[in-house]
């Protein structure tokens, strides 16, 4: 009798998967350190260095979450529960810097305190992500 367990075998990330995740976390807490060394000096330029923190973060984040997308649609369903949270994570830590982004594009003062705001959350969810991620994904082994 062949029974299909969820408790298999961890499967990690594929390398270039790996890679692309390993972006939105240092650059999103990039941008909240910047945001806090903004918030202690009010100099305009802290403000900038967060911008383009946040948009690295973006970028490799955005191609995490195409590519966790691809990987939610690839795997059986029987095995997708942690990949939906993964994905999950990623979407809303993507949509959550975007609008960080915009905050960030106002006046360097208009910025605080909502830009600090959104990079701390920014920062915690690309962490979360991260743990999950690079923490590998059952295979569902066969018992």
């Amino acid at each position: 009798m062949v029974v299909v367990s969820s408790s298999g075998p961890i499967r990690p990330l594929h390398p270039l998967h790996a890679i692309l995740l390993a972006f939105p976390l240092p650059l999103f807490a990039g941008a909240l350190i910047s945001d806090f060394a903004y918030r202690a000096s009010f100099h305009a330029q802290w403000s900038n260095f967060s911008s383009w923190l946040i948009a690295g973060g973006l970028v490799g984040g955005g191609f995490a979450t195409l590519w966790a997308l691809i990987n939610l649609f690839r795997r059986q369903p029987a095995h997708k529960g942690r990949m939906i949270v993964y994905f999950a994570l990623l979407l809303v830590m993507w949509v959550l810097g975007f609008i960080n982004a915009l905050v960030h594009a106002k006046d360097a003062w208009a910025t605080m305190p909502e830009g600090l705001y959104l990079s701390a959350i920014t920062t915690l969810l690309a962490l979360v992500a991260s743990w999950i991620g690079y923490s590998g994904f059952h295979a569902g082994g066969m018992k």
